[in-house]
């Protein structure tokens, strides 16, 4: 039997939740179960129906309010009313693929390229679309490998970058079911607080470095790394550490993949792509789920000349990637990013969530380690301060008492014991209020 995937399974429905379930949830599970494949997962114990959401909340079908802690896919808070318009207002105009020539993809494409970071010169980079992060990655990887000829790829243990062929490929955290690709090298991700080593940047460099060589070794030809500037799976590990590591993928012919559906898009507050906090320059950046809102839409941001080494040679061709209705919706987050300043929003809200989650951490000996950067928080669980060892038992149990209190996450990290707090960025200061009251009287009921 296959390991349960730590990013699938850890808070998920299983059959022996069944009989504590009301009628109408059951008969909604089973109904899923005679219909939908069998790959599906649902979140809780009790799973939650929901048929409602504004912002950063959430109604079921008993009209109960909860607090979305985790929605990275409505990033903007949900059924934003400009994406709702633009969308419409496009559809009803036109919708095709882009074997035509059309504005809106040429000027998202300008004001997208516009936001990297100063010390990059947005005039080396080229778009690419697709509808998914996973189609964006498995691009990316097909790119690494005709720009370098090398097969030979870097992830980390917990990593997760999609469920294409490729891109699960360079997923550990689907599980053991998933196979990881020949030529892939698999690191431990840069944790200050399991490792406790300080210069966590070099620590990392050298395990690239390491890696690189035993490849090498092994007639092996390194391609690249991908990774996300906050290892969201690997338990979220914000900072500002990879430049040495990016550096020797550089000096050893590689290119570095900044996958940045989770990190981007002002979620990291202090910048508006999580890979600058690093100050890393990539040679691929892709993007997903918080770029369209819920609109299916994704992208691949590649310097030039690595870009031609694919695009020269193999026609690319994604029949609604980049079609005008997503690049409306697209615009249209853009938009509201800036209008609403929802980055500066995310700093600022981020600060005092985290301080907040700190201080109530400081409370219970349970919590081993608080960290974040912008509306991007891990809340670790343990057993004993001490020895940090993990518990990932009390974390599935607390997400279970945060949902009775209308709280809703998941968790993160190779035990399972990080809660992935990740809210929808207009996130408010009652809404701290909500979450931390939540989160205190969940431990103290379980304590």
């Amino acid at each position: 039997m296959a390991l349960r995937s730590t990013i699938m399974d850890n808070n998920s429905f299983r059959a022996e939740h069944a009989a504590d379930l009301d009628p109408q949830t059951r008969r909604l599970t089973e109904r899923r179960d005679d219909v939908l494949g069998g790959s599906y997962r649902l979140f809780y114990r009790r799973p939650v129906h929901l048929v409602r959401g504004e912002g950063q909340y959430l109604w079921d079908a008993e009209g109960q309010k909860y607090l979305d802690m985790y929605n990275n896919v409505a990033s903007i808070g949900h059924a934003h009313p400009a994406v709702a318009q633009a969308v419409n207002a496009q559809m009803l105009r036109l919708n095709t693929h882009t074997r035509y020539l059309h504005e809106r993809i040429l000027d998202y494409t300008d004001d997208l390229l516009a936001t990297l970071p100063e010390y990059l010169d947005a005039g080396d980079f080229k778009a690419m679309y697709m509808c998914t992060g996973s189609e964006a990655n498995d691009l990316a990887l097909r790119v690494a490998k005709a720009h370098t000829g090398g097969t030979g790829l870097i992830a980390t243990t917990e990593a997760y970058h999609g469920n294409s062929e490729l891109s699960s490929l360079v997923s550990p955290a689907l599980g053991s079911g998933q196979p990881i690709g020949e030529h892939v090298w698999l690191l431990p991700a840069p944790d200050r607080y399991r490792t406790g080593v300080a210069e966590i940047g070099s620590w990392f460099a050298e395990k690239v470095r390491a890696a690189i060589a035993d490849m090498e070794s092994k007639g092996v030809k390194f391609a690249g790394f991908i990774a996300d500037s906050i290892f969201s799976s690997d338990g979220v590990l914000p900072g500002s550490y990879l430049k040495e590591a990016v550096d020797v993928v550089h000096s050893s012919g590689g290119v570095f993949i900044a996958d940045e559906v989770q990190p981007g898009f002002a979620r990291t507050g202090d910048q508006f792509w999580g890979f600058a906090a690093h100050a890393v320059t990539p040679d691929m950046i892709t993007t997903g789920k918080p770029m369209g809102n819920g609109i299916p839409v994704s992208g691949l941001f590649a310097k030039a000349d690595v870009l031609a080494s694919f695009s020269d040679t193999v026609p690319y061709f994604n029949t609604f990637g980049g079609n005008p209705v997503s690049m409306a919706a697209a615009q249209a987050v853009l938009e509201v990013i800036r209008q609403e300043g929802l980055q500066e929003h995310a700093r600022d809200l981020g600060a005092a969530a985290l301080t907040r989650f700190t201080q109530l951490g400081e409370t219970h000996q349970s919590v081993g380690d608080v960290r974040g950067a912008g509306l991007f928080i891990g809340f670790e669980l343990v057993k004993d301060r001490a020895t940090k060892e993990p518990d990932r038992g009390l974390a599935l149990n607390l997400l279970e008492e945060l949902r009775q209190r209308g709280v809703l996450t998941s968790v993160a990290g190779p035990h399972g014991n990080v809660l992935k707090l990740r809210p929808p960025l207009p996130f408010t200061h009652t809404d701290i209020d909500w979450a931390s009251e939540a989160l205190d009287a969940s431990l103290k009921a379980l304590s």
